[in-house]
């Protein structure tokens, strides 16, 4: 180990980068010293000295990292440390880089926002003078992975002409526009700091941010200068993990190593909210793959890309992972870099380290083929590194066929091989955040509900998650609600099941409501408790609006009871400008309506047009009658089904996913009363039934099972809108790509 951090060190020296670790290792010792979490990750990983600067925090001494992947001489750039800070908290770091360095000195860099499809088409269209009726019309009905040719079907669809010449020019004109510039934005938190006035070297203006200032010119433009840039980004989990740690009362220091109970929590693909592998995809890998320690998290977060998909290296780790298939003889050398992950390369390093150990490469040259891997399908340029690698792999007596494999493989790879180092930061926090999920599920969901919006699932599939492992979650009160969601006793016994913590759902769950006026509420509830809806108006100076939001909630029931009545009272209750009327003292004398409780699906309605959610029976619940009359079986009977049966399934649709590397294959989940259903639906599919795939919010599926040990899915043959059967229950989907 000192031998690698000498010859880091030398090579930092010999570049001149030594003020560039010192000015990251600044930044993060400031945030350590205002207790915000951090980490850096991406390539510099591979750094034992960003190891010994505090930087990162994967031991290299426990892993085989390359340098060269950070930095090397050939490259010819700076280097790039990515750092990672908690985002509720991220402003202070940014700040801080302005205070120590000055306004003059340190700025933003920017990214130049360019035009998409719809962009373009909704600005030619106005520009050409068609109604936003028609703009919309054509906008809505484009899913994010139609392509353009495809574009005169939807304009059809919407009941135009693509052969018209003025929708003809409005085609032409936006398909010109795709890929221009269209605005300049701010980047997500490229930062570049100068030794002298900023100014003199690139063009800078204000953020419309306070306190923000920005180059006008982006990263690309930035590398071409050679000026060094700090990425201090923000990232969710690390809020989320700090603060579920300190609901916890421990440190992450103190979190324990590899706990049995956390991976066969992982095993279970029980991972709704846990860092980087709560995806459909990632959640189907867990139970086929099996994690039983830390290295096995790092090759889990890696496997699942695109480059080990495409590059076929999924199938052949998993079958010799498991014994099913052997693992060919390797040579010392070879065995040296592939050795851990069963002769299959999933990590960029270990294609560099191939290159080293078997074709002769320097560390910079297998830097540079790495770079000329992640271009090769826009620009080409792998032909002179083929034939270095295979004529360097002969020369040291490997036979020609296993040589043009090892290039195959890293051909498969594309732009979108994973690093180890990367994979091994995120690992930390995978497992910090499933340990937490598995021992203190309260504090987990809490510090989740705090931290909205981050990941896959929304607050109400999070809710839902928690409760099924038994956490009790306790309704929006005026008189016990803080703004953000808090822990509560249970009220058990200690040390029974039920002595987990409650979790007291925050003001802040509901839509609309202004947090000027929640601080106003707790305000005078700290005084002395409030004892009347016309009270809280008064004292929390509340308009009738707060109110109305309040009462629709249900957050009023502890003072005016169900819905309804809050309603009324709230609707009565005096203004925050009354205190102007000389009446606004004197009670009224009019008796209050006895109104009619509202019925459950009303009162389910309410909550999700407030909240998104609610802490009642789902929805499905009280449809299970009519959904089994038809022959479709819950999320829950679905996954004790045998492979191949041919069946049913119904839920709301809360995501769909359509990866680029699945062939036009779209991923559906669907949520019921008894958890989520995976549906898988072919390209085929996707075109015959459009509009069921897209419009549905209750999706009824018919298909065949497809089962693979505890991984199910519904491979649909047949797609059914029921939506008509919410009414007027909202719903939303989270669509990725």
């Amino acid at each position: 180990m000192r031998e690698r951090v000498e010859h880091e060190l030398a090579l930092i020296a010999e570049l001149a980068y030594e003020t560039y670790f010192l000015t990251v290792y600044d930044l993060v010792n400031f945030a350590r010293s205002r207790n915000i979490l951090c980490q850096g990750r991406g390539s510099a990983a591979n750094s034992a000295v960003c190891y010994c600067l505090g930087i990162t925090e994967v031991d290299p001494a426990r892993s085989r990292l390359l340098f060269e992947r950070f930095i090397s001489r050939e490259r010819g750039e700076p280097p790039d440390i990515d750092v990672d800070f908690e985002h509720q908290r991220r402003e202070e770091v940014i700040q801080y880089l302005y205070r120590r360095y000055g306004r003059e000195r340190a700025a933003l860099t920017a990214t130049v926002i360019t035009y998409r499809t719809r962009g373009a088409l909704r600005d030619v269209g106005r520009a050409l003078g068609f109604g936003s009726a028609q703009i919309d019309a054509l906008t809505s009905s484009l899913a994010w992975w139609d392509k353009r040719e495809q574009l005169p079907e939807r304009l059809r669809a919407a009941g135009l002409d693509p052969e018209a010449p003025r929708v003809d020019k409005w085609l032409a004109l936006s398909e010109a526009l795709r890929g221009f510039p269209r605005h300049l934005s701010q980047h997500v938190g490229g930062f570049v700091i100068s030794r002298g006035p900023l100014a003199r070297l690139v063009p800078i203006e204000n953020a419309a941010m306070p306190e923000r200032t920005v180059i006008q010119w982006d990263k690309d433009d930035l590398d071409a200068l050679g000026l060094l840039k700090v990425d201090v980004l923000a990232l969710g989990m690390l809020s989320a993990i700090h603060r579920a740690l300190d609901l916890v009362g421990i440190a992450l220091s103190e979190v324990p190593p590899e706990d049995p109970a956390v991976y066969d929590m992982l095993c279970a693909a029980d991972t709704i909210g846990v860092f980087q592998i709560e995806s459909r995809a990632q959640m189907a890998m867990l139970p086929r793959l099996r994690p039983r320690s830390f290295y096995d998290l790092v090759i889990q977060v890696a496997l699942v890309r695109p480059g080990p998909i495409q590059g076929d290296m999924v199938h052949p780790y998993l079958r010799r992972r498991h014994g099913q298939e052997a693992i060919e003889p390797m040579r010392p050398e070879i065995a040296s870099v592939l050795g851990r992950t069963c002769g299959v390369p999933i990590f960029q390093e270990q294609v560099m380290q191939l290159a080293v150990v078997a074709g002769g490469f320097t560390p910079g040259e297998a830097d540079q083929l790495r770079r000329a891997m992640a271009a090769w399908r826009r620009k080409g340029g792998l032909e002179p590194f083929e034939e270095k690698l295979i004529s360097g792999m002969r020369l040291r007596g490997h036979d020609e066929a296993f040589a043009q494999r090892v290039f195959a493989q890293i051909r498969g790879f594309g732009e979108y091989g994973f690093p180890e180092s990367h994979a091994a930061s995120f690992a930390l926090l995978v497992y910090v955040s499933a340990w937490l999920k598995r021992h203190h599920p309260a504090a987990f969901l809490c510090a989740l509900l705090n931290n909205q919006p981050m990941g896959f699932y929304s607050p109400s599939q999070l809710l839902q998650d928690a409760r099924r492992h038994g956490v009790e979650v306790r309704p929006m009160s005026v008189n016990e609600s803080a703004w953000e969601a808090q822990l509560e006793s249970s009220g058990c016994e200690p040390g029974t099941m039920a002595s987990t913590p409650a979790v007291r759902l925050g003001l802040s769950s509901i839509s609309g409501l202004p947090q000027a006026a929640a601080a106003r509420l707790l305000a005078a509830r700290q005084q002395r408790p409030l004892h009347s809806v016309a009270d809280l108006a008064t004292r929390a100076q509340l308009t009738h609006k707060d109110l109305a939001l309040l009462a629709a909630a249900g957050a009023l029931a502890k003072l005016a009871g169900h819905r309804r009545q809050a309603a009324w009272f709230a609707a009565g209750a005096n203004q925050a400008n009354a205190q102007f009327d000389l009446l606004s003292s004197v009670p009224p004398v009019e008796a209050a309506a006895e109104l009619a409780t509202p019925s459950e699906a009303e009162e389910l309605i309410a909550d999700y047009a407030t909240t998104g959610f609610t802490l009642g029976r789902h929805p499905l619940t009280l449809l299970r009658s009519r959904l089994s009359a038809q022959r479709f079986i819950s999320a829950s009977e679905l996954q004790n089904a045998a492979d191949r049966q041919l069946t049913r399934a119904a839920g709301i649709v809360t995501c769909r996913q359509r990866p680029g590397t699945a062939s036009g294959i779209v991923f559906v989940t669907l949520e019921d009363e008894t958890g989520l259903a995976n549906i898988v639906v072919h390209s085929r599919l996707v075109e015959q039934q459009r509009h069921e795939l897209l419009g549905a919010r209750l999706l009824g599926v018919l298909g065949q099972v497809q089962r693979e040990g505890q991984v199910v899915h519904l491979v649909a043959k047949r797609l059914v809108d029921l939506s008509s059967l919410l009414g007027r229950l909202p719903t939303a989907s989270r669509n990725f790509h």
